[in-house]
């Protein structure tokens, strides 16, 4: 297998990582998944911006571990989880990168969740 292109974030493709100086709170279905107020924010290029909960702020009650995986060159590989409860269900919602790369190596033991598939909603 070829190694995995590594690239390094700069000004064509800024990076940064940062404190959410609010609360961050996940739900769906009106139940609520996560509630920290240590998520940390990741903004990536043109992306939208992206919350990186901790672990400790996480339901994993109604996540469940996936085989989906994706990589990105500029934080590394990343696994899944599903959401699953109250007779809904999220499929791959959820992501997190447990090595990621030097760059962006705060959001190691972190989650994010997909905004299209999730409520997120920053308060104060």
């Amino acid at each position: 297998m070829a190694d995995k292109e590594v690239r390094i974030p700069g000004p064509d493709h800024p990076i940064t990582v940062e404190p959410n100086p609010g609360r961050v709170v996940v739900t769906v279905g009106g139940r609520v998944v996560a509630d920290s107020g240590n998520a940390l924010t990741l903004r990536e290029s043109t992306y939208p911006a992206a919350h990186y909960i901790p672990r400790a702020d996480v339901d994993f009650d109604v996540l469940t571990r996936t085989d989906h995986a994706t990589y990105c060159p500029f934080k590394g590989d990343a696994a899944y989880y599903s959401y699953s409860a109250d007779g809904e269900t999220v499929e791959n919602g959820v992501w997190t990168y447990e090595a990621p790369y030097d760059a962006v190596a705060p959001i190691k033991d972190h989650l994010a969740f997909y905004a299209t598939k999730f409520t997120i909603t920053e308060q104060p």
